[in-house]
């Protein structure tokens, strides 16, 4: 084994293996994967194998879509028999709601390039005539699926890597990973130690073991997961043309044919089991570990199974497998940095990695590599989870995650699972008041509030809370709205260099005055967009950085590790330390009149700017910007002072006609506005440029990460545009496929309906040459083309004549 290398990768499922692959394919081949047993002994041998290309999210799809274009190659690349099986896949739909979702997918399929198609009852049966469709009233075929045999795909990548460079051993055991000076690794094996540039976890259920040994506690829960295989059927023989892999939440779960036999999966709704109960973690000495079969727990379901394929019924069971899956809370993968630790990333808690495998290690070697990944990386960085990610968190969310597999979720629902986990002072008077509320990074937030004690019928199109909304809205326009967004990511950034630390990872300057605000972009050193944050600057030597709350440990991260050695600069985490109510409204300054001393006239706090002020008799930072358009201040007030201000806020605003408002509202109000918004219209797949965000540029400033990038960056065909949908009641909502005839030109990248101005908005990333005001193309929403138009100009006041009254 050598005992240095540029990358060590942990683990050898299918995960690891793939990342090796795809990092010798861009030329880093100095690299080493350590497997403590045989590779695909963790959880990868046991998988099922399926390869769909249908998922709930447009990135993940990407993902898998690359994953089934790679997997048929690789036997001709390497040799390895892999037996992948085209035969394409159903997904059923027994509702209208999951037809819905059919639809919306169906839309960013054409973006992505596989083929699916909605289909009906007959075609169904044409393709699988063994099926029943009792309840059924349609399908979505993906005919680009397929199956392989796992562990033919993992050695198939591990044979690719070693033959491009890559080194491999197994019968290595990780017993521990120790920072070095300088910002390396020292990786402890049982049979020697290893020195890394970078270290990986790619540990499969693993993974939260391995985490502990750098400190981390990797939000991850082991699932016993079953399946079966039938005796031969019969059937199957005589026809000799393969189905389709079936998936069914009729019966909560996949089948298909495995060769002659049958092969039923099961997510299970009830008596579902962590893997390793209690603790969750498997011993080291493990090796290709299934569980007892339990069919009693299960048998609800295998029995829907024979209901929609009486065939599987005539023979009897040949293989019970019931072995251990890795979820996350969310169930998409960790795939990204490490929070807080420089040089160690994550590649793991994949419940579905055969079929994310292929696409995870490519797009993960691409950011590694390249500093950015060709696809918005945003939902699978490890940092979307904080503290508040422990082991009882991760269960409970886990374990709704596994038995929602086959669920189908429609925007707006909303699960109680793991909730309320972190609250502002606030979360109790505001739900005494209707507030129904979202998570974001843990944090409850509210969403809208129900006067009249109404719950949100969730769907695709403007649901039965439009009016609610539109109420909140108009409260925000002709009075006053106040909002409690406590959740968003503050820091302190402070010291001599502050400036010239902010300015040199930062595309925009910093203010200049005291007071002063300033909207900047942290870059990649590709010129890709890292972040947005607000910054105030209160002094010479001190800034107030905000950004969005499930930015904050990535924004920790970008700070804390840019820092040059001897630069005088310090960053404090305050996010929990200070709340924030935004009031908004024509009323904002009347009231908060009647609480300071503070002049409030444009003389005195000028918009985009800060100050220290009291209100009420609390300390607090407020700031005169508003992100709806509106005229009006956030409060950043101490968190122990949130509960009081607000009271004092809320009294004196019943004579201004004050009301609560939510994000529903918010979204509305700021894509009226025309403001973009980070993860959706700024993201890593996108320069400044190619986001209409130049004017937050300034090249005149000495020499900025990212800076030479944008300026020689090549001209791609891609501009975030803003325009007006023809809506005829569903709204843009993002991954919707822009089209020019049969062309797909791009995708939305959100939207919504502007209350104000009673139109639907939407962003699209679309080709250049439709990107002019007035440009014209068709959006696909629903199974419908919508006619769009490139507006020159917010909707909503483009001269911003409200926020500076």
């Amino acid at each position: 084994m050598k005992s240095q290398a540029r990358v060590v990768i942990v683990g050898g499922g299918i995960m690891g293996a793939s990342l090796l692959y795809h990092l010798a394919e861009l030329g880093w081949t100095d690299t080493l994967l350590i497997e403590k047993d045989e590779l695909t002994s963790g959880s990868t041998w046991h998988a099922a194998g399926q390869c769909p290309n249908i998922t709930g999210s447009y990135n993940l799809a990407k993902m898998h879509a690359y994953s089934n274009r790679l997997y048929p190659k690789l036997e001709a690349i390497t040799g390895q028999y892999v037996s992948w099986h085209a035969s394409g896949g159903i997904r059923l739909a027994t509702t209208e709601r999951e037809v819905a979702w059919f639809r919306y997918i169906e839309g960013y399929a054409k973006a992505i390039g596989f083929n699916m198609q909605i289909i009906g009852p007959d075609e169904i049966r044409r393709l699988n005539p063994f099926l029943t469709t009792d309840g059924v009233i349609a399908g979505a075929h993906t005919t680009d699926d397929g199956h392989a045999d796992p562990a033919g795909l993992c050695h198939a990548l591990a044979i690719g890597a070693r033959n491009l460079g890559a080194s491999i051993v197994r019968k290595t055991r990780v017993v521990g990973i120790d920072p070095l000076p300088g910002g390396a690794w020292r990786v402890r094996t049982d049979q020697g130690d290893v020195t890394a540039e970078i270290v990986v976890n790619a540990a499969g259920c693993y993974a939260r073991q391995v985490g502990q040994m750098v400190g981390l506690d990797t939000p991850i829960t082991n699932m016993e997961h079953h399946y079966i295989v039938t005796d031969p059927i019969p059937a199957f023989v005589e026809r000799g043309v393969e189905i389709p892999v079936m998936r069914d939440p009729y019966m909560s779960g996949y089948f298909r044919q495995e060769q002659n036999s049958g092969l039923i999966g099961v997510y299970e709704n009830l008596g579902l089991r962590e893997a390793w109960a209690p603790t969750g973690a498997p011993a080291w000495d493990s090796t290709a570990e299934l569980f007892a079969g339990d069919l009693d727990r299960i048998s609800f379901w295998l029995e829907r199974a024979i209901e929609r394929m009486p065939i599987f019924g005539e023979v009897g069971i040949r293989r019970v497998i019931n072995g251990a899956i890795p979820h996350t809370p969310d169930g998409g993968p960790l795939l990204g940095p490490a929070p807080g630790l420089r040089n160690f990333w994550m590649c793991c808690g994949t419940s579905f990695g055969i079929a994310q495998g292929g696409g995870a290690g490519k797009y993960l070697a691409q950011w590694m590599v390249e500093g950015d990944a060709e696809i918005n990386m945003t939902e699978f960085d490890p940092r979307r989870y904080g503290a508040y990610a422990d082991q009882a968190y991760s269960r409970a969310k886990v374990f709704l995650d596994y038995r929602m597999t086959f669920t189908t979720r429609l925007p707006g629902e909303e699960e109680p699972d793991g909730r309320p986990n972190k609250v502002s002072p606030l979360h109790d008077r505001l739900v005494a008041q209707g507030a129904v509320h979202t998570e974001t990074f843990g944090w409850e937030r509210p969403k809208w509030f129900s006067l009249d004690g109404r719950t949100e019928v969730s769907g695709y199109g403007r649901t039965n809370i439009f009016d609610v909304v539109a109420e909140e809205v108009r409260a925000v326009a002709e009075r006053v709205g106040v909002l409690d967004l406590s959740g968003f990511a503050k820091f302190d950034v402070s010291g001599p260099d502050a400036e010239s630390f902010l300015n040199r990872i930062c595309a925009n300057a910093m203010p200049r005055k005291a007071g002063g605000i300033g909207l900047v972009h942290p870059l990649s050193r590709g010129g890709r967009i890292a972040g947005e944050m607000t910054v105030t600057r209160f002094a010479d030597d001190r800034f107030y950085c905000l950004s969005a709350a499930a930015a904050e440990l990535r924004d920790l991260d970008l700070m804390t590790q840019s820092m040059l050695p001897g630069e005088q600069v310090a960053v404090h985490n305050v996010t929990e330390d200070r709340g924030v109510l935004v009031l908004s409204g024509p009323r904002s300054r009347d009231l908060l009149a009647t609480l300071t001393d503070a002049d409030l006239s444009n003389a005195g706090f000028r918009w985009l700017s800060g100050q220290e002020i009291d209100i009420a008799g609390h300390p607090v930072r407020a700031l005169r910007v508003s992100y709806v358009g509106e005229l009006g201040w956030e409060l950043h007030p101490p968190m122990d002072a949130m509960a009081p201000l607000y009271e004092a806020i809320w009294q004196a605003g019943q004579a201004f006609g004050i009301a609560n408002y939510g994000l529903y509202a918010v979204n509305s109000m700021r894509i009226e506005k025309g403001y973009k918004a980070w993860g959706n219209e700024l993201t890593n797949e996108l320069t400044m440029v190619e986001s209409d965000m130049g004017r937050f540029i300034n090249f005149k400033k000495p020499d900025f990460v990212g800076k030479a990038a944008t300026l020689s960056a090549p001209d791609r065909p891609l501009r975030i545009v803003y325009g007006e949908l023809d809506a005829a009641g569903i709204d843009a909502r993002g991954a919707e496929p822009v089209l020019v005839g049969d062309r797909c030109i791009g995708l939305t990248t959100s939207g919504g309906y502007g209350h104000r101005v009673k139109k639907s908005l939407l962003f699209a990333c679309v080709d250049p040459a439709f990107a002019a005001p007035g440009s014209r193309f068709e959006v696909y929403v629903q199974g419908q083309r919508r006619t769009a138009t490139v507006l020159e100009h917010p909707a909503y006041d483009p001269d911003n004549l409200k926020m500076k009254v």
